[in-house]
């Protein structure tokens, strides 16, 4: 274990340096094999598949009450009519795949280790590392803050390709109208005001946009791309490969595939709402598993509170009847408990709990 305030920073490689060198993963990327079993590529037969729901319709009774439904269950959707041009997902897609080809030194440049300075979140490289024992997960990722726009560190942006920068703000702007037309909706479906939580978004509310490189794994039966977890912010909305798939969702303890069609988005609640909702739509425990011949690649776009923000139920949906069921806290001590347990594979919210 790291000594008392001391984080183990680096990893020896990035991942996709050592999935050209290995044949065997390292023990340190290898779960647990009580968390294996027989593989943990085992996924069970989904009985009624996860809702297509259809943004432009979400006035409409029936399309509203599909989403209701999806948010009950899974905790996620899969959204069509979203209102981003297929031309504009292909072109993110396509961007981030030619940054996660280049040679290593054009990736360090944005790298979110620097010497001589502590661990970034932003950058190019890996999760922090903060015990000899902590188990790793077989990724690589570029992670960029995208709102506010004015808190954008260039730094870490890549300049290649040369379209990066302005695909990525075109797209982040799309999807930053996609997060307000549902955060209306859970509104409405909560029977609150219709802009109860876009009003709780300062200027200051933060945004990242998150690229997950998972390179080809030997042993995908024994490692994961990304461990169980659940999204700490108001909202996530992810972009998936649509060649290779691995994105897996827990429901009443069973693991069941994630598959989204073509130019749909991937959108699931986040810790903070579930706080915010008073555990009425919950935030779902998900994670990636690996394949053994196919590099995979995701963009996921979250959406969070200002730091400062007092994270609690709405008003509106706490009574006698059914009293708060979390703790107040401001939103920068959820983030720094969230990322505590998360590099420990735990759920804070769950210390939070009333």
């Amino acid at each position: 274990m790291a000594a008392s305030g001391q984080a183990l920073t680096m990893v020896p490689k990035t991942v996709q340096e050592l999935a050209a060198a290995v044949r065997e993963p390292p023990s340190r990327y290898v779960r647990p094999e009580q968390e294996r079993h027989a593989s943990l590529l085992a996924a069970d037969e989904m009985q009624e598949p996860i809702p297509l729901v259809d943004l432009s319709r979400l006035t409409d009774a029936d399309e509203a009450n599909k989403l209701r439904a999806a948010l009950q269950t899974w905790g996620l959707f899969l959204a069509t009519n979203h209102g981003i041009e297929d031309s504009l997902m292909d072109a993110m897609m396509s961007a981030s795949r030619e940054f996660f080809r280049q040679p290593i030194e054009e990736k360090k440049k944005c790298s979110n280790l620097v010497e001589g300075k502590p661990f970034e979140i932003e950058g190019y490289g890996n999760d922090k590392v903060v015990s000899q024992d902590q188990i790793l997960d077989w990724q690589d990722r570029l992670h960029l803050r995208v709102e506010p726009e004015d808190g954008r560190n260039f730094a870490k942006w890549p300049t290649h390709p040369e379209s990066f920068r302005d695909v990525l703000h075109e797209y982040s702007s799309r999807t930053k109208g996609i997060r307000d037309v549902i955060l209306r909706s859970i509104a409405n479906l909560l029977e609150l005001n219709e802009d109860y939580f876009v009003n709780q978004l300062s200027n200051k509310a933060t945004g990242f946009a998150r690229f997950n490189y998972y390179p080809p794994c030997p042993r995908p039966d024994l490692v994961l791309g990304l461990k169980s977890h659940s999204d700490g912010g108001l909202l996530t909305i992810l972009l998936v490969d649509e060649d290779v798939g691995g994105l897996q969702v827990q429901r009443d303890g069973k693991w069941y595939n994630v598959r989204a069609k073509p130019h749909t988005l991937v959108i699931n609640l986040g810790d903070c709402m579930e706080i915010m909702n008073n555990g009425i739509f919950r935030s779902p425990i998900h994670r990636v598993v690996t394949n053994a011949e196919k590099e995979r690649l995701s963009l996921a776009m979250s959406y969070n509170v200002d730091g400062e923000m007092v994270l609690e139920p709405a008003p509106g949906l706490v009574d006698d009847k059914r009293p708060s069921r979390y703790m107040k806290l401001k939103n920068k001590d959820f983030v720094a408990g969230l990322i505590k347990h998360f590099l420990q594979g735990t759920r804070f919210i769950e210390t939070l709990k009333i």
